[in-house]
Parts: C-alpha cells; structure tokens; sequence
C-alpha cells in the first residue's frame, strides 16, 4: 500500500469528522458522543503520522495497530450518532465508507509488517 494515499486519507478523514462534530455541537447542541467522535476520528492520523518517524519496525506495528483501533471506536461512534438521529444518514455513509477505506489500508500495512519481522 502506497503510505502517501494512507497518509492523504487519514488527513482528510479527520478534516471531516471536525466539520460532522461543528455541525452536531452546534445545531443539535450535542456534545459527549460528538466529542468522542472527535477524539477517535482525529487521532487515526496522528498515529499514522507518528509511525512515519518510529525507532524500530515494533514501534510502527505499534502505532499503525493503534490507529486501527481508533478507525474501529470511529465507526462505533457513527454507528451510534446515525442510529440516535444525530448525524444525517448520507453524513454517516460518506463518513463510514472513508473510514472502511482506512481498515482496508491499515490492515494490509499491519499484516505486511508483521510477517516481515517473522
């Protein structure tokens, strides 16, 4: 997997879980479960950023697993907001299928390196 289009999509992705959370604490004057979407959404990046400069081929297994973790809580949030009406359902689908892309990416990336160290 090509890291530049990892690294592109896990900076777009969070620009877009910012604007959703803006939108949500600012119409639907919500706060708790759009911050948790905040926090999960914008720290995929900041992991996959932070892997780019680890010390040890762990260390990126590390960061990279932990950023897949957070694609993960991401989507239960979505799960959540969508189902309680919080979040528009083209939102959700837009937001979620961006968020598959980065499982689809993440998972290959981790695996590879893996069996690299094996």
């Amino acid at each position: 997997m090509d890291k530049s289009i990892l690294r592109t999509k896990s900076y777009s992705f969070p620009i877009l879980v910012v604007k959703t959370y803006k939108s949500i604490s600012s119409d639907k004057k919500e706060y708790t479960l759009s911050r948790q979407l905040l926090k999960s959404g914008t720290s995929i990046g900041a992991n996959i950023r932070e892997a780019e400069f680890v010390q040890s081929s762990k260390d990126f297994i590390n960061k990279m697993s932990i950023a897949l973790k957070e694609v993960n809580e991401t989507e239960y949030w979505l799960l959540l907001l969508k189902d309680t009406d919080y979040i528009e359902i083209n939102n959700f689908n837009s937001l979620s299928n961006l968020n598959k892309e980065l499982i689809k990416m993440l998972v290959p990336t981790i695996n590879t390196m893996k069996s690299k160290l094996k």
